[in-house]
């Protein structure tokens, strides 16, 4: 980055060059598309190992099989689908005229047509696939990103700026790295669309600065996300696929599951069945490559606050540590699974969104006790149930409202491609992901063509107006 400029006087300067180039190219033929969504397949094939050892170096510790999983391949396969949908997703929708005007030649159609530029700001906790998805449709609808990346995994997003440059033309995609300084100038540049990923706090600020400019945003935040426990769920393998996604990332994911509600009866043999499969697919923690470390001090700081504020306050703190070992040893930033039953509202893991390995535990008599206690809180990013009961089952999903859902599982209904991704209300609004996500970075133009016969005068509906025009909106105000 320059150093001579000001940053926002930057900024501002790319943004002008690549609505400039924008704007000199149009119309530009599908296959431009194509070829940007080919070099970003490239970018991310050629280069999967330095993402990856990136990533771990940012860490401390990070699986490189999860960093494929999670990152890599995830932002591979959503290009794949991005480019072999183009071409549907780019044709005009024809769309219906009113009674008469169909019958002497009049036509609708809608056209999705690019934006223009789209600012992407991406975050540390899947830094690849997080800058990397969105831009892949961003592209493919037509348009020009700059990335902003997080500077909490500086390494990561250094490389990324040098990948998109190898890649790219400054006038197709560009980077801006750079801490809070930057964030800000970023967030309040004059795009045509801006995307968010991140804290619900600090998406207010963005869309307070988007706002100035009156820029649409697709903001993907978090939220306390909550997991209900059917009295019909296989409690085995509820926690098994619940263990999966907490402690994947240690739980640094906007979609792990933030709490569980779970029959009374049933509290220790769920607990049971977590501390089983923690056993199962985590033997050994603080030495073992496959648990990632937490991103920072600051960050595991506050989770180890977040633990003791359970404590104080009454909580039964349970710390599900397979192979009884001694965490406070060395500065890997590990941090066992632990679980915190008899929570109370006041604690900072029930108000705030945990980020990290702690759950805690919520126990409920009737399940309109639970769907009571998912609707006192914000409308969350996502919501798990697991159990066999269809009924109970659609009666949780009628009676609450959240971004997504997934049923006998944690997390994967982001993993389906052709749907839309999205929050709601406080969790995030708008959407990537789909044939939506396709449409959120689109302008829908909707194009009328009228016959050459003069539909208003033959309807009587120029002055002066007379008998016609009365005895047609007579007919047309019919039931």
């Amino acid at each position: 980055m320059p150093t001579k400029k000001p940053t926002q006087q930057w900024l501002t300067e790319l943004l002008d060059a690549q609505r400039a180039a924008f704007v000199a190219a149009r119309p530009e033929p599908l296959s431009v598309r194509q070829d940007r969504l080919d070099r970003l397949l490239s970018l991310l094939t050629e280069n999967d190992a330095a993402l990856c050892d990136a990533m771990n170096e940012d860490y401390g510790n990070r699986s490189e099989v999860q960093s494929m999983i999670t990152d890599v391949m995830a932002a591979i396969t959503f290009t794949k689908y991005c480019k072999s949908n183009l071409r549907r997703w780019a044709s005009p929708e024809r769309r219906s005229v009113q009674f008469p005007l169909g019958l002497v030649g009049a036509k609708a159609e809608l056209r999705f047509e690019p934006k223009g530029v789209i600012g992407i700001i991406s975050p540390w906790n899947f830094p690849v696939n997080l800058a990397f998805g969105p831009l892949a449709q961003v592209l493919a609808a037509g348009n020009r990103a700059m990335i902003k990346p997080s500077e909490f995994t500086p390494v990561t997003s250094n490389l990324i700026a040098e990948l998109v440059a190898q890649y790219f033309s400054e006038d197709e995609v560009t980077v801006a790295n750079g801490g809070v300084e930057v964030a800000q100038a970023f967030s309040s540049l004059p795009f045509d669309h801006l995307v968010f990923t991140g804290s619900t706090e600090v998406g207010r600020h963005v869309m307070r600065a988007a706002a100035e400019n009156l820029v649409p945003v697709t903001l993907e935040l978090g939220g306390k996300s909550p997991t209900v426990i059917g009295r019909s769920a296989d409690l085995e393998q509820a926690g098994s696929r619940i263990v999966t996604g907490k402690m994947m990332n240690a739980g640094q994911i906007c979609l792990a599951p933030d709490y569980l509600l779970v029959p009374e009866e049933m509290e220790d043999g769920m607990i049971a069945a977590l501390e089983l499969g923690a056993m199962d697919q985590y033997p050994a923690l603080r030495d073992n490559p496959d648990y990632a470390s937490v991103i920072n001090d600051k960050q595991f700081a506050r989770l180890q606050e977040m633990v003791a504020d359970a404590r104080e306050k009454g909580g039964d703190v349970i710390e599900i540590n397979p192979a009884d070992e001694d965490f406070s040893a060395g500065n890997q930033r590990k941090m066992p699974l632990t679980v915190i039953r008899n929570p109370s509202d006041d604690m900072q893991a029930m108000r705030e969104e945990i980020f990290g390995p702690v759950l805690p535990v919520l126990t409920y008599s009737h399940i309109d006790e639970a769907i009571e206690r998912i609707n006192g809180r914000d409308r969350p990013l996502g919501l798990y149930y697991f159990g066999e009961d269809v009924g109970e089952r659609e009666k949780v999903l009628k009676q609450t409202i959240s971004g997504g859902v997934t049923v006998n599982d944690v997390i994967f209904h982001i993993s389906a491609e052709d749907m839309p991704f999205g929050g709601i209300g406080p969790s995030g609004m708008g959407c990537y992901h789909g044939p939506e996500g396709f449409k959120e970075f689109s302008h829908a133009r909707s194009v009328y063509t009228q016959p050459k016969l003069d539909v208003a005068a033959l309807g009587g509906l120029k002055p002066p107006y007379g008998a016609r025009a009365k005895k047609l909106l007579s007919f047309m105000a019919r039931k």
